[in-house]
């Protein structure tokens, strides 16, 4: 994903008073000297030939230290505007975000944003985007001709082609030796096909970032992601073919009894919660837990600490549930199981994220942030939802 930087920005001062370069430094929460840019390219109209200095009256955040965002940037200009329009909300945040949450809609107004996009040899795509931050802009020493104007915005069109390109290798290198979908598939199959779903996702949220969320954005991303293309007669037939198969396949599977656990499965396959849900008991457990220790936290005043590990202890082990979540629940519910080697790979994504919640554990533990006795219980609760995952693993493993 881009790195959106606004949130870390302290102050910084663009430079492109040269034709053709754009200096600067940016003073960033986390980093002790600020980051450097050298980019080619040009600012837009509004800030071609001109030193731009902001500053962040807001509360800062540090920026993360994995990945690692390298203090030169070098690379070249994507859209630099002090006059980008954006929508924001016209009441608070809470009271906007309470209102959606509802099915309101929350009043906005259109506003001058600060843009400023590039793309860095190390770091890729990076976005300062804020309609908060104090502007102080030069008068311009030069100013862009019609042709320069129609240059620039190519050059950054260009800028954002490089970056869709390696979204788009990455998509591929998923793609390659993909399994015909009509022979028996292993969990490994799955694995590599998951792998692409990935890579898939990765370039959809980029391109909405860019883009958006209205209709002509809509568009544009359908595009960049391949769902409008023009068909041949042949190929037409051929998906209309597909899809009507797919969707007789779809018919008969809901036309079917579906399997059930069964009241002996109890405990087993499903459990009910309080509200009444069937839920599979391990992705259960693991979210209730999950929010014990969050909540636990919150307790110590500890929710919005800044401590990376901390954090990927309490996201992780959220993951984790949701994983399993996908994974399992569909069992409790008595829908239709999935293969027992697709229901493995997914087993085995959220074994990952387990694995990456223990080791954030296990790097807090020494800081003395959390008590030890909620370490120990942390670290027995995690190996046992370990062990249950790979019993899970271990049994459908015997059902193929």
């Amino acid at each position: 994903m881009a790195w959106r930087i606004h949130d870390s920005v302290i102050r910084g001062k663009v430079d492109n008073r040269e034709k053709g370069t754009v200096r600067g430094e940016i003073w960033l929460d986390g980093l002790s000297d600020p980051a450097t840019l050298e980019l080619a390219g040009n600012a837009c109209p509004d800030l071609a030939g001109c030193l731009l200095k902001f500053k962040n009256p807001a509360r800062t955040f540090p920026l993360p230290q994995k990945p690692k965002f390298n203090p030169l940037q070098r690379g070249r200009i994507g859209n630099l505007s002090a006059s980008q329009k954006v929508r924001v909300f016209t009441v608070p945040d809470e009271e906007a975000f309470a209102m959606i949450d509802r099915g309101e809609r929350s009043p906005e107004r259109m506003a001058n944003a600060l843009y400023l996009e590039w793309f860095s040899e190390g770091n890729g795509r990076v976005v300062i985007e804020s309609t908060g931050f104090e502007l102080e802009i030069s008068a311009p020493e030069w100013c862009l001709t019609a042709a320069e104007e129609k240059q620039r915005a190519q050059d950054a069109e260009a800028g954002w082609k490089m970056f869709t390109q390696q979204l788009n290798d990455a998509l591929e290198k998923q793609k390659r030796g993909q399994k015909d979908p009509e022979a028996e598939w292993d969990e490994h199959d799955y694995e590599e096909l998951m792998k692409e779903s990935d890579a898939r996702t990765d370039k959809y949220l980029e391109l909405l970032d860019k883009y958006g969320d209205s209709d002509e954005a809509e568009e544009k991303i359908a595009k960049e992601m391949g769902w409008l293309c023009e068909l041949t007669p042949e190929e037409a037939e051929e998906e209309n073919r597909r899809i009507e198969e797919m969707n007789r396949v779809c018919e008969v599977a809901l036309n079917e009894p579906p399997p059930t656990s069964g009241p002996h499965r109890e405990g087993v396959d499903w459990i009910r919660t309080k509200r009444g849900e069937l839920r599979h008991p391990l992705p259960h457990r693991c979210f209730e837990s999950a929010m014990k220790f969050w909540k636990q936290a919150d307790n110590l005043g500890l929710k919005k600490t800044a401590d990376e590990d901390f954090q990927q202890f309490i996201l992780e082990f959220q993951t984790t549930g949701a994983k399993l979540a996908g994974a399992l629940n569909g069992i409790a519910e008595s829908r239709r199981s999935p293969e027992p080697p697709f229901t493995i790979a997914c087993l085995k994504r959220a074994l990952d994220h387990l694995h990456k919640s223990q080791a954030g554990l296990e790097a807090v533990a020494p800081k003395k942030i959390l008590p030890a006795k909620m370490v120990a219980a942390a670290r027995k609760e995690l190996f046992e939802i370990r062990e249950g995952i790979l019993k899970l693993m271990d049994e459908f493993r015997r059902r193929k």
